[in-house]
């Protein structure tokens, strides 16, 4: 089993790297998976990290790619909803990156 180690505790994780336990997740707990994928992370990511738990807590998973882009436009408008955007704050892979960083599950649909 993978664990992220965290002032003193061992936050469980699975063979990917995201929560087995979604109640572990804290910004303190974002920070460190982000910190494991070389990530600072800043207010726009932060924003992305909150839509998609907004997100998973109206409709109970996690979206992929073009639900979340669909979603960020639709919340935040088309500046921060398209790929080049989410792209480029998630290092290529939104869905499954932000989700991590998110506390939430791996988007079924993603490899």
């Amino acid at each position: 089993m993978n664990t992220l180690p965290l002032n003193g505790r061992e936050i469980r994780l699975d063979k990917d790297g995201y929560l087995l336990d979604l109640a572990d997740w804290s910004a303190e707990v974002a920070r460190a998976l982000a910190a494991r994928e070389e990530i600072d992370l800043s207010p726009e990511h932060w924003e992305i990290l909150e839509l998609l738990r907004g997100f998973y807590q109206e409709f109970q998973l996690s979206p992929a790619t073009r639900p979340l882009i669909k979603y960020t436009a639709l919340k935040l408008g088309p500046d921060k909803g398209n790929s080049l955007h989410l792209n480029r704050l998630f290092k290529g892979t939104p869905a499954k990156l932000a989700a991590k960083l998110a506390g939430l599950p791996k988007p079924t649909n993603c490899l």
